[in-house]
């Protein structure tokens, strides 16, 4: 009795799981059926702006500024994102000498030309963490003595170009609407919400969810050994464009990293200060460039679409050098905690593009001067 009763439960459960694969397969087959649909070409070429937008943005300004005094470290401001650094060191940007003529334009207008740069690697939570804690990880370069008028400074900016970037080649929202919602529940301490903002399933952004839990990912063996990539669109002269900086290993000395505590709380600003200070090896970085063929699904207005590579495969435009050096003393880590990086501190050749650099504009600016007004600190560059 009791062995009938076993094979009809076994029976019954492998029924079960058959079905649930089945359903699962399905489901599978649906989706990718759904979004090969979906991501289809062609794509405009220009920028779409909703009607809604500007409202949209000073609503995320407001939870911005929110965020920014929920994570205050004691009576100090800190970012809104990327707060932590692993350091701010002196870097130096060389364009190609062979450079393909269509590519020079703004700071890449000049085979050969070098510039002085400061570059800030950064993990990418609002508030301070261990290293070891699953995180997006951001680097941010600040090209400097760039001449010509930019799309927007002061006069401590006046001179900058910047590369503002993250370790994920997409972001898990699409527009400034879904960011305004996502932002919204974040500030509120509701992070689940933040993906299902109802009880209807067709609010439900499954698919951003798993962008996110990609971008948390485990740290890198060192901050100067990852890729970082722009996310949202940029112009490049005539072109649409995406960029990303990728570790050069080739052109620089052979190094070999010591194995790192990971269990210490800045393992990585430890690992940076190994290469760059004890050891005095250079880092070496290729910055490339990837442009839109708009009859294919390379949208500008959506960042959680990746341009295909085998479409549109990225070129290398310039080398990032970062040189040996001491960087980790209180004064430079107070300049570094000063910096204001905006992708707008840029010539019109480089201007941002789509809805989420359109936001970038607007909240960028306005929590810096909120930063830097709280911390009563002069807004170095």
């Amino acid at each position: 009795m009791l062995k009938r009763f076993w094979l009809w439960l076994g029976r019954l459960l492998g029924k079960l799981l058959l079905i649930l694969l089945l359903v699962g397969l399905v489901g599978w087959g649906t989706g990718e059926a759904y979004y090969a649909w979906k991501f289809s070409g062609p794509v405009s070429a220009e920028e779409q702006i909703p009607a809604d937008e500007a409202a949209l943005t000073q609503t995320i300004i407001e939870d911005a500024i929110r965020i920014v005094e929920q994570h205050r470290d004691n009576t100090r401001v800190l970012r809104d994102a990327h707060a932590k650094a692993h350091g701010c060191v002196k870097a130096e940007m060389t364009v190609l000498p062979d450079l393909s003529p269509e590519l020079r334009h703004g700071v890449l207008a000049e085979p050969g030309k070098s510039w002085q740069a400061w570059m800030r690697l950064s993990n990418g939570n609002a508030y301070p963490q261990f290293d070891s804690a699953r995180d997006a990880r951001g680097m941010a370069i600040k090209l400097l003595d760039v001449p010509g008028d930019k799309l927007l400074s002061s006069k401590a900016t006046a001179g900058d170009q910047d590369f503002v970037m993250f370790n994920n080649s997409v972001f898990f929202v699409r527009d400034v609407a879904e960011y305004k919602q996502n932002f919204a529940a974040q500030a509120d301490g509701h992070k689940v919400l933040a993906f299902f903002p109802s009880w209807d399933p067709r609010s439900w952004e499954i698919r951003h969810l798993f962008i996110a839990l990609k971008t948390l990912a485990p740290a890198p063996d060192s901050p100067v050994s990852a890729t970082y990539n722009s996310i949202a669109p940029f112009k490049l002269g005539p072109h649409n464009i995406k960029y990303r900086v990728v570790p050069d290993p080739l052109s620089c000395p052979p190094y070999q990293l010591p194995e790192q505590n990971t269990k210490l709380p800045n393992f990585l600003r430890n690992a940076l200060y190994q290469q760059l200070s004890l050891d005095r090896v250079p880092a070496c970085f290729a910055l490339q460039v990837q442009r839109q063929n708009p009859q294919h699904y390379m949208p500008i207005e959506d960042t959680s679409v990746e341009w295909s590579e085998a479409i549109s495969p990225f070129v290398t435009v310039a080398t990032v050098k970062v040189p040996a050096q001491d960087f980790d003393s209180r004064e430079q880590n107070l300049f570094c905690d000063n910096l204001s990086f905006n992708p707008w501190h840029a010539l019109p050749e480089h201007r941002p593009i789509g809805g989420i650099n359109r936001l970038r504009k607007a909240v960028y600016e306005a929590v810096s001067v909120y930063r830097h007004q709280r911390n009563d600190a002069p807004q170095a560059h």
